[in-house]
């Protein structure tokens, strides 16, 4: 990282209760060191080393250092999105703390929130990396491709994921070397061209378009573009359904409590459907909490949770 030129400061009040991550992330590239969060970032390929601290329940101070104004501000506004921290979750509070299924954790953890990128490209690049294997083992893929192609900054240690750009012209015979398997590597480096040719943007308010565009390119399917959608472009209103968690949950309380039972993907968005806009959202509430055979049942009988 070059010498540094700027340092900002920026505290902010939560808009709903919130409580910092205390765990960085299985990829290596978010740290958590003694009660404050560290990442690193690029903006039009200039880095940005960010910090994240909560200073009270209702402050959290924001500090970037960066070559101008302009990067360190971008890399705040991309970290308060993967926050969450100026997300309004009161109605979704009021309306779903009385739910028989997801109250108790409601009311618990209020705090709670579907975990988020900074960046949406990557979002979609992991997803494709965790598409049908085990959790550690796609881990392990997005840290070799973080060490050996990301971006490095030499003050710090910090590491970023590779520029869109690098994943776009490797060869897949380079993720393969990762582990990867070739259609994968195939749909990421068709992803990452898709969006540094200017033919999908990640940002767009209409992601709908850009999810269309994405969902051409084979090994890209529903799941992949439900996990881009929640985790790289805040949409509170879609479920990752074909997760094998949810799967399971789902088919557990359809089931009566059956451990063994698995709901297909439509079953999974039917169940959340009365949630709404809030479904993601719900999903990560109902992951949280030890749902029992007589609650999913209270739960099914119940009348769709809406707001009154």
């Amino acid at each position: 990282m070059a010498a540094t030129q700027v340092d900002l400061r920026v505290e902010v009040t939560p808009r709903s209760a919130f409580a910092l991550p205390r765990r960085g992330g299985a990829d290596g590239v978010l740290r958590h060191d003694g009660g404050v969060l560290r990442r690193l970032l690029h903006n039009e390929g200039r880095p940005v080393v960010v910090r994240v601290a909560q200073t009270a329940r209702d402050r959290v101070l924001f500090g970037a250092q960066a070559q101008n104004r302009q990067d360190a501000e971008y890399a705040i506004d991309r970290m308060r999105f993967a926050l969450c921290v100026d997300d309004d979750l009161s109605d979704f509070h009021t309306r779903f703390a009385p739910d028989p299924l997801i109250g108790a954790s409601v009311r618990a953890r209020p705090h709670l929130r579907p975990a988020r990128r900074p960046e949406p490209f990557e979002a979609l690049a992991w997803a494709i990396c965790e598409q049908l294997i085990d959790f550690p083992r796609a881990a392990a893929i997005e840290r070799r491709i973080v060490w050996r192609l990301g971006r490095r900054c030499t003050r710090t240690g910090l590491r970023d994921l590779p520029a869109v750009q690098t994943i776009a012209d490797a060869a897949p015979a380079r993720f393969q070397s990762f582990d990867l398997s070739l259609g994968r590597a195939l749909a990421l480096i068709k992803c990452a061209r898709e969006v540094t040719r200017g033919l999908t943007d990640l940002h767009a308010p209409d992601h709908e378009t850009g999810w269309r565009r994405l969902r051409r390119i084979p090994g890209v399917g529903s799941w992949t573009l439900s996990v881009l959608a929640l985790h790289g472009q805040g949409r509170y209103d879609v479920i990752p359904a074909g997760d094998l968690n949810y799967m399971k949950l789902v088919g557990r309380l359809l089931a009566g409590g059956d451990p063994n039972a698995r709901a297909s993907e439509q079953q999974v968005l039917d169940f959340f459907a009365p949630y709404g806009e809030w479904a993601g959202l719900a999903g990560a509430h109902a992951l949280s909490v030890a749902t029992s055979p007589d609650r999913a049942g209270t739960r099914l009988s119940a009348a769709p949770p809406v707001a009154a």
